[in-house]
């Protein structure tokens, strides 16, 4: 079921809107924004969920720290496939390469 709304929009989404109408990759404005609600929408639900998730992971386990913080996000560069420049000074992983963990 549609419900009638109306809304004020800043002017440089509403020219995205319109151009993405234009251009076929929207049915109308409505149809658009309805498309980035549900977006918005789907992005919020999962924002919570991970904050539900590490709220028990903590509970559980203990606060997690800035420093185990840190060691995730290098171990998760060193994993990463550099599609596109060159890679880190401290980036080790690659096509091809296994960056065990």
């Amino acid at each position: 079921m549609k419900e009638r709304l109306s809304a004020s929009v800043d002017a440089d989404l509403l020219a995205a809107a319109q151009e993405a109408v234009a251009a076929g990759r929207a049915e109308s404005v409505s149809a658009w924004v309805n498309d980035a609600l549900r977006l918005k929408a789907a992005h919020d639900g999962r924002l919570r969920a991970l904050g539900e998730f590490v709220a028990a992971f903590e509970a559980e386990h203990g606060e997690i720290t800035e420093a185990e913080m840190s060691e995730a996000a290098r171990r998760t560069r060193g994993r990463a496939v550099i599609v596109r420049g060159e890679p880190a000074p401290d980036h080790q992983g690659g096509l091809g390469e296994s960056g065990a963990a």
